[in-house]
């Protein structure tokens, strides 16, 4: 069992009281109660931090006052305390520290923190925090380590390589923040046992193999079988794993992929 030592990565324990609340989380039920994600329930009670993904505070500086964790996120939050005086919790990049200062601007420097339209951004930059619309919230590249490089602008468009290895066209006014989410060794930690995993809310996961026919396609057997099936399948007889395409075929986004994501032991860094 591994994990992060925060004492030395973090500037506060405690969360600014005016930006957290509580409630119940879904764990994995839609609004009828009924179950629509498995594998969800239990863990530790959390405070919500309210996030900001928008940015709409634009030419006001802003001054980092903390580093702090998150119990909903990978990445690291902190308090950013505009000019005005106006305090808001959002998303930090790597190398970022206490006293720091960023900018919400279509002039601001190429700096980690900073957040600027796309067509702005340079060919080679590092970008997190990415928005779909040129108003939008901040959708894309938000956890822990990660970072989309800007490879192209052509035709209104800028043409990113997201942490998935997929091409994506984003519209160019669209705005993004530079540099890479912060802590980058998340993907380092080794859970190490099942009581830490009822800690962070996960259940158990039974195997396909080890259930009776009539719960799942690899169920039955005298002893141990493998699926004796082609293609893997999930419980319901639908494509899983192994390279095989879940994608709705005809979704809206499609024309905007120029470069469909590697999967599988394929699927390398570059």
């Amino acid at each position: 069992m591994t994990g992060i030592d925060y004492r030395k990565l973090l500037s506060t324990l405690t969360p600014l009281k005016s930006l957290v609340s509580g409630g119940t989380r879904a764990v994995g039920r839609n609004n009828y109660g009924r179950l629509t994600v498995r594998h969800k329930g239990g863990g530790h009670k959390r405070l919500f931090r309210d996030v900001d993904f928008r940015y709409n505070k634009v030419d006001i500086p802003a001054r980092i006052a903390s580093i702090e964790y998150d119990p909903a996120r990978t990445g690291f939050i902190g308090i950013a305390v505009y000019a005005d005086g106006e305090k808001r919790y959002v998303l930090l990049p790597q190398s970022v520290k206490v006293g720091n200062t960023f900018l919400v601007s279509e002039r601001a420097d190429i700096a980690p923190a900073n957040r600027l339209p796309l067509r702005k951004i340079p060919v080679g930059t590092f970008v997190y925090n990415v928005s779909l619309k040129p108003n939008g919230k901040s959708v894309l590249v938000r956890s822990a380590g990660t970072f989309a490089e800007v490879i192209a602008q052509e035709g209104g468009y800028a043409l990113l390589k997201l942490p998935s290895t997929e091409v994506r066209k984003v519209i160019n006014t669209a705005w993004a923040n530079i540099g890479a989410v912060s802590n980058e060794e998340n993907h380092l930690v080794s859970i190490g046992k099942a009581g830490r995993s009822r800690w962070l809310g996960i259940r158990p996961t039974v195997r396909g193999s080890a259930q009776n026919p009539p719960d799942h396609p690899y169920g039955g057997g005298e002893g141990r079988q493998g699926r004796g099936l082609r293609r893997a399948k999930t419980r319901w007889g639908k494509p899983a794993g192994k390279g095989q395409k879940t994608r709705t075929p005809k979704k809206y986004s499609n024309v905007f992929i120029l470069s469909r994501r590697r999967v599988g032991s394929k699927r390398v860094a570059s």
